[in-house]
């Protein structure tokens, strides 16, 4: 589902992927872990088209992400492309992103009416069924403002499932939280891992969700993954010096 070949992404004379090879599978649930700075949320942002890679090719799907074939080249993809492909991927952000002027039942909705084509009904009415889902039945009216940190991360993730994404991307998505809500937001996250085909690629510091909701875990450090395998070998017995100096560092934390 997704494939990122050779990729380097630079800002100036800093380097943050250094040719970057990794690959998920449809239907699966990968964990980036590493230090602030690795290139993890970089690699999110590049499939949400947010950066442009400097070198290399991203897929998505089977299809080029960030170039188009022209004769016998590639060549950087326009924005008609890059909209195309970006209707297969739903992103949750470690800040809520939510429109303040709008409502709660708008800021699910608008994204799948303008983008989409939905009609305006059907999209309200998935919007109160993914309402429900998350606990917030009944805050369809409220504005974000009258909503907790908690509740207002619910309402990104709905949205985010809305537009009924392949591809689910979670950039720290409780890092934002007082710790008491925490464990609610997390627990939503473990249920919506856990049913349907979603593929899921997630960057957190929380290890236990990491070892509860991945098939895979990816230790990043400098722009290279280091570490590649199941969250039991990873948590457990990693085998980079790297990633037990990471892990000793964050679980004594």
């Amino acid at each position: 589902m997704i494939r990122f070949d050779k990729v380097v992404k630079r800002f100036g004379d800093l380097t943050v992927l250094r040719e970057l090879d990794f690959h998920v599978r449809p239907g699966e649930r990968v964990t980036l872990i590493g230090p602030s700075g690795s290139g993890k949320t970089t690699i999110l942002r590049l499939l949400m088209t947010l950066e442009r890679v400097t070198s290399g090719t991203i897929d998505v799907d089977g299809q080029c992400l960030s170039h188009t074939k022209r004769g016998d080249r590639l060549v950087p993809a326009d924005e008609r492309h890059l909209r195309r492909i970006r209707k297969k991927i739903g992103m949750v952000f470690q800040q809520f992103n939510l429109f303040p002027n709008m409502n709660v039942l708008r800021n699910i909705t608008e994204a799948p009416v303008r983008s989409l084509g939905v009609p305006r009904e059907q999209a309200e009415e998935k919007a109160h069924e993914l309402l429900e889902m998350v606990g917030l039945a009944d805050k369809a009216l409220e504005h974000p403002s009258r909503l907790s940190g908690g509740q207002q991360q619910r309402v990104a993730i709905a949205r985010a499932l809305a537009m009924e994404p392949e591809v689910l991307l979670l950039d720290e998505v409780t890092s934002a939280l007082d710790p008491e809500l925490v464990s609610g937001v997390q627990d939503l996250l473990r249920d919506i891992a856990h049913r349907g085909d979603l593929t899921l690629l997630c960057v957190t510091h929380e290890m236990r969700f990491a070892k509860d909701i991945s098939h895979r875990v990816l230790m990043f450090d400098q722009g290279r993954i280091v570490e590649d395998g199941p969250p039991e070998q990873i948590f457990s017995e990693p085998t980079h010096q790297r990633t037990r100096e990471f892990l000793q560092a964050v679980l004594d934390a």
